[in-house]
């Protein structure tokens, strides 16, 4: 595992310390995500400026969504190399920046250029809140903090939808994505001001640096780990249903419902509710378990086993005229999707080396990401031939179960390093 961070965590202050640094890290999250619930709740205005159809609009999707993914491949090595402060650094950075090109967008390939640029520098984020969980938080803590980070990106995610046409009225779609530019800068200038006067956090120590030089490949032994293909395999299957509803989402109400941009504002503030939620109870829950002595295997695999079955029902959604219980139902699976990605990303500090928990988030990132390209690529082809939203809720609805069962047959036992030597990714 890593290096505990400087002398100033030990301080008398260092459990708030660890908290404010953490909590200021999610914030930034907000900022880096919220160019998706813009361009899904301001898809009309967008699709009137350039004409695009359905297919267009998937393509855009897929487009950020690729490019971000392969980005993965680079950044979960920086984070590893640069550690957490450092990254924060430079990832909030570019990412703010590449979200105020946004406003220079006046044709089709200058948002593409924008979405590229975005794509690319928001994958830092990602392995950058895993590493800050593994360096900032002990093992038996680090669900809580994880469910903590996802219910702030949910709170986050609420308010988008009654924010977000406010102020597309008042600057436009570009300037609501420039606005989240500002304050990604803006939750820079926090975290460098708490972290002041801490010397290294979650940076390589030397022995770290000569056990990678000795890999030989930076990613060598982490793609021969079985470990490895479980949880990125889990992570793409599962995926494929998240960015399915962060795209496309506003999309179903708009055509099954006909509801306008305005309206949307309080069915998808249920659905990110469920989110936050979902992962808060998640995470709490897993631990609570772990501190009363139950095994992160049981935990983790149990959690992941009842947030698949709390998915299955959402093909249901499509008998339901009524639009209420579509919305809470939505919400549901939501919680489902964040308990079970979870306890994805805890089994990653589980099992992961610390020097390498920027790596393999990373790696499972870009293969999440190309679960969203391909979701989003057949996504906008199955609309515009005619067959409505009925074989994707399917096949959305079934993903958790096979990413399930995948895991357990490549992972059969979660073991934290100190319980098993050697260790899978030595």
């Amino acid at each position: 595992m890593a290096a505990e961070p400087a002398s100033a965590l030990s301080a008398p202050l260092a459990g708030r310390l660890r908290w404010s640094l953490f909590t200021v890290l999610c914030i930034a999250g907000v900022f880096n995500a919220m160019d998706r619930p813009i361009i899904a709740i301001l898809k009309p205005d967008m699709m009137k400026d350039f004409g695009w159809s359905d297919s267009d609009f998937g393509d855009l999707a897929a487009v950020t969504q690729f490019s971000a993914a392969f980005a993965f491949l680079i950044t979960g090595w920086l984070v590893d190399r640069l550690g957490v402060n450092r990254s924060m650094q430079v990832g909030a950075s570019a990412w703010s920046f590449a979200a105020i090109a946004h406003g220079w967008a006046l044709t089709t390939w200058q948002v593409v250029a924008a979405r590229v640029g975005l794509g690319v520098t928001e994958a830092v984020q990602t392995p950058l809140t895993i590493k800050t969980v593994a360096t900032l938080f002990p093992p038996d803590k680090r669900s809580f903090a994880f469910g903590f980070s996802t219910m702030l990106a949910g709170a986050g995610t609420i308010a988008m939808p009654f924010l977000i046409p406010g102020l597309a009225a008042a600057v436009g779609w570009r300037g609501a994505l420039v606005a989240g530019g500002i304050g990604g800068f803006l939750s820079l200038v926090a975290w460098m001001w708490l972290a002041r006067g801490i010397a290294a956090l979650g940076e390589r120590t030397a022995t770290e640096t000569t056990a990678d030089a000795a890999d030989g490949a930076a990613y060598g032994p982490i793609l021969l780990a079985r470990a490895t293909w479980a949880i990125v395999v889990a992570k793409a299957l599962s995926d494929m249903t998240w960015w399915f509803i962060n795209f496309w989402l506003a999309d179903y109400y708009r055509k099954e419902f006909g509801l306008s941009t305005i309206e949307l504002a309080v069915p998808l503030a249920i659905a990110f509710a469920g989110s936050g939620l979902g992962a808060l109870l998640a995470g709490w829950a897993s631990t609570r378990l772990l501190e009363a002595g139950v095994s992160p295997n049981r935990v983790r695999k149990g959690v992941m086993l009842v947030c698949a079955l709390i998915v299955l029902p959402l093909p249901l959604v499509l008998s339901l005229n009524s639009f209420w219980p579509v919305a809470v139902m939505i919400g549901v699976v939501m919680a489902g999707h964040q308990g079970f990605s979870l306890s994805i990303f805890s089994t990653i500090t589980d099992v992961v080396p610390g020097a390498k928990v920027g790596r393999v988030t990373a790696f499972g990132a870009f293969m999440g990401n190309m679960g969203g390209v391909a979701i989003s690529l057949v996504t906008g082809r199955v609309l515009d031939a005619g067959f409505g939203f009925v074989p994707l809720f399917v096949f959305a609805a079934a993903s958790y179960l096979v990413a399930l069962a995948w895991f357990q047959l490549l992972l059969p036992v979660i073991r934290r390093p100190e319980q098993a030597a050697p260790a899978a990714f030595d």
